[in-house]
């Protein structure tokens, strides 16, 4: 591991004036410091963020949820607001890793969690992530787990995260406090499509600060579900959050994202517009479905996910299909 500086930041206001080239913000560390003593990262200054003050839970009166980039995964999951009144949230966190990883990794982190890819991993192999203009040996080699949506000739690596999954369907932003200030970003233009830029995972800007992510009521029956290889710490190989609000056999509105299938949170929002307006009805699930994974681009190795994908779009509505019409029996 390359020898580096560390500082402890007090505000944030002191954490961008800490931050510089080569610099980069430590929370919980579970993927950087990872990535560290694999020598894929390898920042000349840590700026520790811990001890600041986003380590929070608050609901505004409206009912939005406001959380504090600093708090663990486990408090996230573990919060009784959360529990009742975001369910699919604390669902997709504790989809996520191991217990230990959960207690120490914080949600800022988690948004920030590079793309992952055995070739990006292995500082030894070619990756244009790591080394732009390298090229890309997964498009031909190992990439069974790898992107089906939004891919390039540059990258197919996938994001990892099950919340950032569940926050694309909320709807949610996130607070980011830069050298021209505070502003609050869509959790949808947040991370990027790797294009011919793949080692951008996110719009951020060079010493933006992550403060807070801010969630909206969400008011129907939602879910996450994950499909991997292994019951245990696994990545998805494909997974969805989806929230459905249906009266009198009609969709009124519908919230789709899905995980392990692209470089960022995809939000389905072909398979939504589809949904909206139309008999909630298996049929129309299967339209939502194809209509959504008609720009799927599989490699070799990886065309299994659509299929995959469609089966766990129709069966996850079904199912919030199901629980309305009970909640009205």
């Amino acid at each position: 591991m390359r020898p580096f500086a560390y500082e402890r930041a007090t505000s944030a206001e002191d954490a961008l004036a800490r931050h510089e080239d080569g610099a980069r913000y430590l929370g919980g560390g579970t993927n950087l410091v990872d990535l560290m003593r694999l020598g894929v990262e390898e920042p000349a200054k840590l700026v520790d963020v811990t001890g600041l003050a986003h380590d929070r839970i608050e609901r505004t009166p409206d009912g939005t949820l406001v959380v504090g980039a600093a708090v663990t995964n486990s408090d996230l999951a573990a919060d009784r607001t959360v529990r009742e009144e975001f369910p699919m949230l604390a669902k997709a966190v504790l989809a996520g890793a191991s217990g230990q990883l959960r207690n120490l990794a914080t949600v800022g982190g988690n948004l920030l969690q590079r793309t992952r890819c055995s070739y990006f991993q292995d500082a030894s192999k070619p990756c244009n992530k790591r080394n732009p203009g390298s090229g890309c040996p997964a498009r031909d080699g190992e990439h069974r787990n790898l992107a089906i949506l939004g891919h390039s000739d540059a990258c197919v690596a996938t994001q990892p995260s099950d919340m950032a999954v569940a926050l694309a369907a909320l709807g949610a932003s996130v607070r980011v406090v830069g050298r021209d200030g505070e502003r609050t970003v869509p959790l949808g233009g947040f991370h990027r499509l790797p294009g011919d830029e793949p080692q951008r995972d996110t719009t951020l800007e060079p010493g933006d600060l992550v403060t807070a992510v801010v969630v909206p009521p969400l008011r129907m029956p939602a879910a996450y579900r994950k499909v991997r290889e292994r019951a245990s710490f696994a990545f998805a190989l494909v997974s969805i959050a989806a929230a459905l609000d249906v009266r009198d056999g009609t969709v009124r509105d519908a919230r789709l994202a899905l995980g392990g299938v692209a470089h960022k949170p995809w939000r389905a929002g072909n398979a939504e517009d589809v949904l909206r307006g139309a008999p909630a009805t298996e049929e129309t699930f299967t339209r939502a479905a194809d209509a959504e994974l008609a720009a799927a681009e599989p490699l070799r190795d990886n065309a299994y996910k659509v299929p995959l994908a469609r089966n766990l779009i129709v069966r996850t509505l079904a199912e919030l299909g199901e629980t309305e019409l009970g909640e009205r029996t």
